[in-house]
């Protein structure tokens, strides 16, 4: 039996590629990302509601706390709605950012984008796609904090009767606020480190998987500040504190951020934060980086690997 293996540069998928092949490439990466991990969010979630308190300190005892008193499910409540607006939401970023790198491939004649090209794809993906997100974000922390809230169009017909429209969208400027830098040092952090474990560029989901690991939780840790106020202002209405319930800004939910806990209140679930995002976002780039080199490979005919008589 021979082996034959094609070098294919997965890094750029062929000219004559439809963009749904990179926008589906990235839907899946989303989805995996949003799910593999999803309780860690859950008591991230908890961890920095209005209210919280000593409740929720440490991951591993927040984790036994609620699977005690609510069951397994519990950390779990609100990923149907992650799952639906991840995958959609993934496609446009990817989208959206292939077409930028590539158009600065082309401007700069470079066979790969620059750190600058990078951040700025990156920072124009997330604009577009947290526009679509964001109200699924908050369907998805209400049902994490509401024990009884287990169907997803219930929970969001309840925020639309008891808040309005509005609601939908309170966080969406602190989620841009947050995102940007995020996915900015995200993208701009996975591309130079994985140039340095991959200076050949070839398909290695070690590198990926790394890379993907070292950007994400740099990301994370930098941006969780704004993660804090973003938290805050969606889970408002679930919240019995009623100077929380009536935040309707980022000024106002930073001032009382400050005002309740201090300058620390705004690192507030940092470590399940970081530990969500070290290994969700590996698991996006790999899965994506994957699913590109497999779509290259069929779209020009030849696989990564033939093995023959």
């Amino acid at each position: 039996m021979q082996e034959e293996v094609f070098d294919l540069d997965y890094e750029e998928l062929p000219a004559n590629t439809p963009l749904w092949l990179s926008m589906a490439a990235g839907s899946i990466a989303g989805i995996m990302e949003h799910t593999v991990m999803f309780p860690v969010d859950a008591i991230k979630t908890r961890m920095q509601v209005a209210g919280a308190g000593e409740a929720y300190k440490g991951l591993l005892s927040s984790i036994s706390a609620v699977t005690s008193s609510e069951g397994t499910f519990a950390l779990w409540r609100g990923v149907v709605s992650v799952v639906l607006g991840s995958g959609p939401a993934h496609a446009l970023h990817f989208a959206i950012y292939e077409t930028i790198t590539s158009l600065g491939q082309k401007n700069g004649h470079a066979s790969t984008p620059s750190t600058r090209v990078s951040a700025l794809a990156g920072a124009a993906a997330t604009i577009t796609s947290d526009a679509f997100m964001t109200p699924f974000d908050v369907i998805k922390q209400r049902m994490q904090l509401q024990s009884g809230n287990t169907n997803l169009l219930r929970a969001a017909s309840q925020i639309w009767r008891n808040e309005g429209i509005s609601a939908f969208y309170v966080s969406y400027p602190i989620t841009i606020m947050m995102n940007i830098p995020f996915t900015a040092i995200n993208f701009a952090v996975y591309d130079n480190v994985s140039h340095m474990l991959n200076p050949q560029r070839r398909s290695d989901p070690l590198a990926h998987c790394l890379s993907g690991g070292i950007a994400g939780a740099t990301a994370a840790a930098v941006s969780t500040p704004f993660d804090v106020i973003k938290t805050l202002l969606q889970t408002r209405g679930a919240t019995t504190d009623a100077k929380a319930r009536s935040l309707n800004s980022v000024k106002e939910a930073a001032k009382y951020i400050y005002q309740q806990r201090g300058l620390m209140g705004f690192t507030v679930g940092m470590k399940p934060r970081v530990l969500f995002n070290m290994p969700s976002t590996a698991i996006c780039w790999t899965v994506y980086e994957t699913a590109k080199f497999y779509i290259s490979s069929a779209t020009q005919g030849s696989p990564s690997t033939v093995l023959a008589n």
